[in-house]
């Protein structure tokens, strides 16, 4: 296995690498006309399909009439995905360190192997000679480069339990820190497509991850739930919309939270406020996004730390695509570091504190940029 990314790289990217400086000149063009967020969640990612399209770029298929949905040009991308993933076997890298890794390459050059990026920074990982991560010809070696992210990965505390997007994150050091997720779905197809093509690696990496002792947390995607809060229409400031109800399946816990909340609404936000007596005459009583969280759930019986910066690391990590009534949800900042946190109520339907002048509210997800989900039951 130990042989296997460094083949993995001869056999796949030397055509790349012949095809000269016209076409990588041109690679990193249209990486940086994409580098902003992708349109789509990318949530109804066939993984039967995206195997069987993988599968024919790896038996030599020239790539025209192949399509992988988020790959523009799969015969390029596909190989250098396989080199990351066979580069993870090689180093005994568990599953999800195989996803966070695809997932970033995506993000970073969109799987293509750039002689360009921003300042100098190069390859699949889009890595920095001047930040300590090789010289330019080693970064523009795939095996190399994807070899250096893992063995970066893997000096990180506690990755396995990160989102994919702060595991990311904690590597690259973006300043796009949040865009990670929107490529969970597709990095998780290809790994597991690409893994497959390995004889007896599919098994091996499965098992790796379920004998890490501590069960990975779920990741998140940056996807809202199917229920956006949109057929609530517009919703005045401090007011319930009708036809809300918390959902009869709630936790009974989440419920008692989701309504001491609800008692709240109205009351204007204050930043460092306790939210131990927000109808009161102190401005200091008033409640802030993080300290409406902590009494919400405090009334429930559940002890929370104070700030967002704190909760969101409570509970266990969840997909927004399948949130519960009574988890947090957090926006703003970054997904390690968010700066801002509210209560997901069901039916598509946030409370929040939002900032200062404006009342704690009711707000459709919709308008929620999530960095990250958390649940505390």
């Amino acid at each position: 296995m130990k042989g296997l990314a460094a083949g993995i790289g001869v056999v796949f990217l030397s055509p790349i690498l012949l095809a000269g400086a016209g076409m990588m000149l041109a690679s990193s063009a249209d990486a940086v006309q994409s580098s902003g967020s992708f349109s789509s969640c990318l949530n109804d990612i066939d993984s039967g399909k995206v195997a069987e399209q993988v599968t024919k770029i790896l038996d030599g298929a020239s790539g025209k009439d192949v399509y992988v949905d988020g790959l523009g040009l799969p015969a390029e991308q596909v190989p250098n995905a396989a080199t990351i993933v066979a580069a993870g076997l090689s180093l005994d890298v568990p599953k999800k360190g195989q996803i966070i890794a695809l997932a970033t390459a995506m993000q970073e050059s969109r799987l293509r192997n750039l002689n360009y990026g921003d300042r100098d920074s190069l390859g699949l990982f889009q890595q920095r000679p001047s930040q300590g991560w090789g010289s330019a010809q080693q970064i523009r070696d795939p095996v190399y480069a994807s070899e250096q992210f893992y063995k970066h990965l893997l000096k990180v505390d506690g990755w396995q339990q990160m989102t994919v997007t702060q595991a990311a994150q904690a590597v690259q050091k973006s300043g796009l820190p949040d865009a990670y997720a929107q490529w969970e779905n597709l990095a998780t197809a290809l790994q597991s497509a690409i893994v497959k093509t390995f004889p007896g690696a599919g098994d091996d990496a499965d098992d790796k991850d379920t004998n890490q002792g501590k069960k990975p947390s779920t990741s998140t995607t940056g996807c809202a739930p199917s229920q956006d809060g949109s057929g609530f229409g517009r919703i005045p400031d401090g007011s319930v919309p009708k036809g809300y109800s918390i959902p009869k399946d709630a936790d009974p816990k989440a419920r008692k939270a989701i309504e001491w909340a609800m008692h709240q609404l109205g009351t204007l936000y204050q930043w460092g406020g306790s939210c131990t007596n927000a109808h009161g005459p102190d401005p200091m009583g008033r409640c802030d996004c993080s300290s409406l969280m902590q009494q919400a759930y405090a009334h429930a019986g559940i002890t929370l730390t104070r700030t967002t910066y704190m909760q969101v690391n409570e509970g266990k990590a969840v997909s927004p695509a399948h949130l519960k009534p009574g988890d947090l949800v957090f926006s703003r900042g970054t997904a390690a570091r968010p700066e801002h946190v509210g209560m997901y109520m069901g039916e598509g339907l946030v409370i929040e504190a939002p900032r200062t002048t404006k009342p704690v509210r009711i707000t459709p997800i919709k308008d929620w940029n999530i960095l990250a989900a958390r649940r505390v039951l």
